[in-house]
């Protein structure tokens, strides 16, 4: 009874959601399982990612979220699509919780993580849950703070998703976006102590100028290299361009994709990006999550007579007795 109690009161503290995404798909949303879902769910939900995978590569991967590892559980965020009508899994994003340093200060990064599309589905309009949903839903969990991202490909139209998505990215195609001393600082803690997230070797280099990891692939993502043909372009030619210009293929390059997601970020990102039958659903979840994390903790503050454990100890006004 002790051990259910404990699992239920973990569970309370990270995510986890479902809801409708669409006519289509039904969205999944499970925050850090490595810390509380039992093994055998666990297990369920690496085979649901890995039959998505196996789909649409035709091969296994083994390097991060998927390897099973039980660190890269504990700090991993998935989202993941299920086909409404038979329950299959169609998509996912495995995104990555990284420990940094900004200005002296301990900071959280999102890494955007791997992302794959059963091919059946990828003209469905999905990039938006893919490449932003869950980013938003931890800034508001988060109380909306300031929220670090990264994103690692060689993929013309991943590099555009993202820079539409969040404008603040660099390198960013559409945009005079500028490297700052912010981006370089997260670009280089990310390649000292993080390449094992994104499945780059030590033998990779950092350009700093252009943000480009060169032979990026040798740490576990050999089977995601790419040729010029074979990577999906995006429909606007500058983000083609971008990368034609400053990747070599034939090496295996990477762009290292830095992001900020703030409010006005966020704004955006609900009122562009997001198809409008979708939006009453996820408003309706943001509301809760910012009551639950913002608002709520707000009112307890203001109640004195009530304790609040380690954090506040009951007013001494209210516990005297007679």
């Amino acid at each position: 009874m002790i051990e259910l109690f404990e699992r239920a009161r973990r569970k309370l503290r990270f995510l986890d959601l479902r809801w409708p995404g669409s006519a289509q798909v039904t969205i999944r949303v499970v925050e850090c399982p490595g810390r509380w879902m039992p093994q055998a769910d666990i297990d369920d939900l690496l085979n649901d990612m890995r039959s998505v995978v196996s789909r649409s590569l035709d091969q296994s991967l083994d390097y991060g979220v998927l390897s099973g590892d039980p660190e890269r559980l504990r700090q991993a965020i998935v989202t993941i699509l299920y086909d409404k009508k038979n329950g299959h899994p169609v998509a996912f994003n495995a995104l990555s919780l990284m420990p940094l340093e900004l200005r002296g200060q301990p900071v959280e990064a999102v890494h955007l993580g791997l992302v794959m599309v059963d091919p059946q589905y990828r003209t469905q309009g999905l990039s938006w849950v893919l490449y932003g949903l869950t980013c938003v839903l931890l800034f508001v969990r988060r109380g909306m703070r300031p929220l670090w991202l990264s994103n690692v490909t060689q993929v013309p139209s991943i590099v555009g998703k993202v820079a539409e998505a969040f404008p603040s990215a660099y390198p960013n195609p559409f945009a005079e976006s500028r490297r700052s001393y912010d981006h370089l600082s997260i670009a280089r803690q990310i390649m000292q102590r993080q390449r094992h997230v994104f499945g780059v070797g030590p033998e990779a280099e950092f350009d700093e100028q252009r943000f480009v990891i060169t032979n990026a692939y040798t740490g576990g993502s050999d089977n995601l290299m790419k040729t010029w043909d074979q990577a999906p372009k995006h429909r606007d030619e500058r983000a083609n361009a971008l990368c034609r210009t400053e990747l070599d293929y034939n090496r295996g390059d990477d762009f290292l994709q830095i992001a900020r997601l703030d409010l006005n970020s966020a704004r955006r990102f609900l009122l562009e990006q997001v198809p409008r039958k979708s939006l009453p659903a996820l408003v309706y979840r943001l509301l809760f999550l910012s009551l639950g994390y913002g608002v709520l903790p707000l009112l307890h503050w203001l109640t004195p007579s009530q304790a609040m454990g380690e954090l506040r100890p009951r007013s001494p006004q209210h516990g005297k007795t007679k």
